[in-house]
């Protein structure tokens, strides 16, 4: 991700330490101190509080789980976005980081986990557990929450590895995640309640919905939680979770208002009051995007074109012809 502008990237001690543009609002003396030129962004600097240029409508607690250990995908720039909105819509934002051993704040009002690889999984599972409860009652009191990958995964019921190993996850959605062979990856489109979303995919995960889990968006191009059923994610009241980096909210201005919405009724028992921001240049590159994939159709996906060519193949040898030419058909 690159700078915006008054950021600098030199050489620190975390990659994450980047400092955020002045426009998106400044840190509170009593977390940096008046010296502070500007606050650092990342689990190096937090907690941190971060308060809009004027009076501030109130208070919301965002928590990052396991930044260091889930977040190899660009995810931190999710909670960038979350902490930078919330504070141009003149809301005060105070970020938190959850690391395993940590006691989990309980206060929080918007929860964010990423994606990781396995080893960043298998570092994290133990600590899940254990705060299982904390996250499931929040969860039940419509606490938004956006998971996104290998934490979406570890939201669902269970992980099956290729070996038939089944690792249990929270519950909190209702998915099944089984390890394939192949990788999802490529650019996606979803229809969702906050209209078009467009992200991109990389995971070898096929997972599947309970019979009554709702899922985060119909599969417009790309694959989604699996080649074969057009669903991707998973949402259970205000719990979100998806395959989606890019990351997905920068891109996605709307679904980050969304969680923001319902995090500023759970802290302040009152709606949300949304400043007119501008946000010309994310929607122009996000329709341009869509546009770009929809002319490809959905079947465009090298992991669903492999699927059909294998559904192809299984038809013909059971009816004792030859695979059909179904270039133009879709799944």
């Amino acid at each position: 991700m690159s700078a915006h502008p008054g950021e600098t990237r030199g050489a620190s001690s975390s990659t994450f330490d980047a400092a955020p543009s002045p426009t998106f609002g400044t840190a509170s003396t009593a977390t940096f101190g008046a010296a502070a030129p500007s606050p650092a962004f990342g689990p190096a600097a937090w907690p941190a509080v971060y308060e809009p240029e004027g009076p501030s409508k109130g208070r919301v607690v965002l928590v990052h789980l396991y930044p260091r250990e889930m977040s190899i995908y660009g995810d931190l720039g999710n909670t960038r976005v979350l902490q930078q909105r919330l504070v141009r819509h003149g809301y005060t934002c105070e970020v938190r980081a959850h690391a395993p051993g940590e006691k989990f704040a309980t206060d929080a009002h918007l929860v964010f986990g990423g994606g990781g690889q396995d080893s960043g999984q298998a570092r994290v599972e133990d600590d899940l557990a254990r705060v299982a409860p904390e996250l499931r009652a929040l969860a039940a009191d419509d606490v938004p929450m956006l998971m996104i990958c290998g934490m979406y995964q570890l939201f669902g019921n269970a992980f099956v590895t290729t070996t038939g190993q089944r690792l249990p996850g929270l519950g909190i959605l209702d998915v099944t995640t089984t390890g394939g062979a192949h990788r999802m990856i490529g650019p996606i489109v979803l229809r969702t309640r906050y209209g078009e979303v467009v992200g991109y995919e990389n995971h070898s995960g096929r997972t599947v919905l309970g019979p009554a889990q709702a899922a985060f968006g119909e599969v417009l191009h790309g694959s989604g939680n699996n080649p074969t059923d057009g669903s991707e994610g998973a949402v259970v009241r205000a719990v979100h979770g998806s395959y989606l980096h890019g990351p997905l909210l920068p891109a996605n201005p709307a679904v980050a208002d969304g969680l923001i919405a319902a995090a500023v009724r759970r802290a302040l028992g009152r709606p949300f009051e949304p400043e007119p921001l501008d946000d010309s240049l994310a929607e122009a590159a996000r329709t341009r995007q869509i546009r770009r994939l929809l002319a490809q159709g959905r079947d465009a996906h090298p992991a669903r074109r492999a699927v059909r060519k294998a559904g192809d193949r299984l038809r013909a040898r059971r009816s004792g012809g030859e695979p059909r030419n179904r270039t133009q058909t879709t799944i």
